[in-house]
């Protein structure tokens, strides 16, 4: 799931939300004044001794806020250290894989379709072209648009000798209700956990929250051939796959 891949991002992000407003909270009370200019001034002296020493030992209020932004920002630091060990650790992992580019042969994997049957992508080897398309999510406005226009020319694809395959990381249920209620005939794969997403090194978007939108045209013998990367212009992804499934099958 695209949270739980991004959650150390998301929870620094949200711990992070409140720091200006308790900061400026804390700053006010260590320089003794109401103005929120305080907030803009180059002034930090004063701000550390009140955060790590102990300015106004009588002041009640002044020791609880102190100590509860000593909490608050050894849970930030922790937060930012548990993003920062992650980021790198996907870095290095990502690393360890290539890249699949024109050129590239596509690696073997096995997922469930929208009626639970388990298709090896092997199995098209030497028999079809095919047209495998990652999606962001099932029955979304574009997914949906992208998904129909693909159905409509689905028959064209069939007399191109070519299988079309949509890759999400919704379930083999959502990806049946997606299927069903918009009546697609061609294969939607499972992806949970994005496995073979990260294999293809498919790119995100907005931070990584957001799954890219990539088709890749793979001939007879598992070679990218062509790919076309874009989040916005849907119908393109099936005009250009077209296009070059057709000039394959005039070679």
């Amino acid at each position: 799931m695209i949270i739980l891949d991004n959650i150390w991002l998301i929870l620094f992000f949200l711990w992070g939300l409140p720091l200006t407003y308790y900061r400026s909270k804390f700053r006010k009370m260590v320089y003794q004044t109401d103005s929120c200019l305080i907030n803009i001034q180059p002034r930090f002296g004063k701000e550390l001794k009140g955060l790590f020493g102990n300015l106004f030992p009588e002041d009640k209020a002044y020791v609880k806020l102190r100590n509860f932004y000593r909490f608050y920002l050894l849970i930030y630091t922790l937060l930012f250290i548990a993003y920062i060990s992650f980021n790198n650790a996907n870095t290095q992992q990502d690393e360890t894989m290539t890249k699949i580019e024109v050129g590239s042969k596509i690696p073997e994997f096995s997922l469930q379709d929208q009626h639970g049957d388990t298709i090896h992508i092997s199995s098209f080897l030497g028999k079809k072209n095919m047209v495998i398309y990652f999606y962001p999510k099932d029955d979304t406005p574009g997914c949906t648009k992208e998904a129909c226009y693909f159905q409509d020319m689905f028959e064209v694809f069939k007399e191109a000798d070519a299988e079309v395959i949509g890759i999400s990381g919704q379930s083999v249920e959502s990806h049946k209700n997606f299927a069903k209620k918009h009546g697609l005939s061609f294969i939607l794969l499972s992806d949970e956990g994005n496995t073979i997403r990260k294999r293809f090194k498919v790119p995100t978007n907005f931070l990584g929250l957001i799954p890219g939108r990539v088709t890749y045209v793979v001939d007879k013998t598992g070679t990218v051939v062509y790919m076309f990367s874009s989040q916005t212009e849907v119908n393109k992804h099936v005009d250009e796959a077209l296009r070059i499934i057709q000039e394959l099958e005039k070679k």
